[in-house]
């Protein structure tokens, strides 16, 4: 996930005095903002869990007031602290820094703990209308709505919630998937506009279709969801194909259209919007795809011309990284800025490095708003690839079974006591308020911050590993299915 505090805002509590916010953005979304003392409180509490040999610097406190210079470097310091947690798997994914993010959201948004209605729809516009409560996470949105239609437990996590948004072009596009420490009530309320919470599957080796094709309420989200990317021209099929499928359609032979769509080119393929590359040359307007292992690009190199593609396996390709640029009209895929960033505003950059042959390593860099999702995509690939390698089964509904209490600092100072011995679907919280003392522009170019990298494998010890000119030689998020590649796969 990518972690940054682009900016901070100044408020008032109720004694008059004024504090410094952070605002929190979670892959290139708001989430929250917190106060230098929450996470402060934060770090202690994951301090004496894990030990500070595990944990990164965190900025110190400071008896007097900060001067403006100060405080943008300890938002520089925040924002690096969050963002190597976030990178650090065995600290993103613990409860206690899940649960303060989910909390922070709550008390940032001001939603009471209450029941609300929700509709999650899938991508026919169908609607599973749910009951939920305003703090409840995404994966207990998503079992309930997988269990309202009838989908067995073991196929609900082949399956996760999106926020989409439907373009003036009548496109849509799919900003991000919803992580487990957000409530999905409370984040699309946030966005301003119509968008939805989708239900799609969240794999990328087609080979799980043939599971989950053998159960009938599976096979149903399966097709519905295929239908949509066919009618949508996400799989790509000619003329006579088209009329197959119509004619399966029409006769309801479900199974038999998705045996005929797995065969056809981008089938479970996640696409972007237009974007600008700088492959197969600089400035190259693309069409990025996301599925079965690879980011696929497709560029018409001039007027009349057909598409050509361009194949990138995430088996291949070293490290990514997100890149924030400020936006003044050009960037670095070598061309003026897209449509989607007007001068003035961030710009988003995915650059990766890729192994091209035996002893080449090339920096490929893609400009999208979605930079981010396309992130996310290639991790989750990376993380269905180590997870097929090692036989561990996908996760199950009722597998975290969670035992403890932590506290969660608000704003005021007091604190909320969340005490935790049931399964994930079902959390009790208790409340108990005390009194602590505590206190707590953007720079043009943020980046990923990580763990240090990994030696590669020696058949590339002779390969140079400087970036491009392009790109400044900060961490990279690194790719642990790499070092995995064998000379065959050259």
């Amino acid at each position: 996930m990518h972690f940054s505090i682009p900016d901070t805002e100044e408020f008032s509590d109720e004694s008059g005095s004024t504090y410094m916010g952070y605002n929190i953005h979670i892959n290139g979304v708001f989430h929250c903002t917190v106060r230098y003392r929450q996470l402060h409180n934060l770090h202690d509490q994951l301090k004496k869990e894990y030990g500070a040999n595990n944990l990164p610097v965190f900025p110190p406190k400071k008896l007097l007031p900060l001067s403006s210079s100060q405080l943008e470097e300890r938002r520089a310091m925040l924002e690096k602290y969050i963002q190597s947690v976030g990178q650090d798997p065995q600290l993103v994914n613990t409860d206690l820094f899940n649960g303060f993010l989910l909390s922070a959201q709550q008390e940032t948004s001001c939603e009471k703990n209450q029941e609300v209605p929700l509709v999650v729809f899938l991508m026919n516009g169908y609607k599973i209308a749910l009951n939920v409560m305003t703090t409840e996470r995404s994966d207990q949105v998503l079992e309930k709505a997988c269990h309202q239609l009838g989908l067995p437990s073991e196929y609900v996590y082949y399956f996760s919630l999106f926020l989409i948004k439907r373009e003036e072009d009548g496109d849509i596009t799919i900003l991000r998937k919803l992580q487990d420490f957000e409530s999905p009530y409370i984040s699309q309320k946030s966005i301003q506009g119509v968008h939805r919470v989708v239900l799609r599957k969240s794999y990328w080796d087609p080979g799980y279709d043939l599971e989950l094709m053998s159960n009938q309420v599976a096979l149903n989200m399966l097709y519905v969801q295929t239908v949509a990317d066919v009618e949508r021209g996400w799989v790509l099929s000619s003329k006579e194909t088209k009329q197959q499928l119509a004619s399966l359609q029409a006769r309801g032979a479900k199974k038999e259209y998705l045996e005929l769509a797995r065969t056809l080119k981008y089938y479970g393929f996640l696409q972007f919007r237009p974007c600008l590359c700088d492959y197969p040359r600089p400035g190259s307007r693309v069409l990025v795809s996301a599925g079965n292992r690879e980011l696929n690009l497709r560029v018409r190199l001039a007027e009349g011309q057909d598409m050509r593609e361009g194949s990138f396996k995430v088996t291949r390709m070293r490290c990514w990284r997100i890149t924030t640029l400020h936006n003044n009209g050009e960037n670095s895929t070598g061309g003026s800025s897209s449509s989607s960033a007007a001068p003035g505003q961030s710009q988003l950059e995915l650059s990766f490095e890729y192994l091209m042959s035996k002893d080449k390593l090339q920096w490929i860099t893609i400009s999208s708003e979605q930079a981010i999702l396309m992130s996310v995509c290639l991790q989750a690939m990376v993380d269905e690839l180590l997870l097929k390698k090692t036989g561990m089964k996908r996760k199950q509904p009722g597998d975290r079974i969670r035992k403890g209490s932590w506290s969660y600092m608000k704003r005021d100072g007091s604190s909320q006591l969340i005490s935790v011995s049931q399964s994930a679907s079902s959390d009790g919280i208790s409340t108990k308020t005390n009194s602590t003392n505590g206190d707590v522009k953007s720079p043009s170019k943020t980046e990923f911050s990580t763990s240090s990298m990994r030696k590669i494998s020696e058949k590339l010890s002779g390969v140079s590993l400087k970036s491009s000119s392009k790109q400044t030689p900060h961490p990279f998020v690194e790719n642990d299915a790499f070092e995995g590649i064998g000379d065959e796969d050259l």
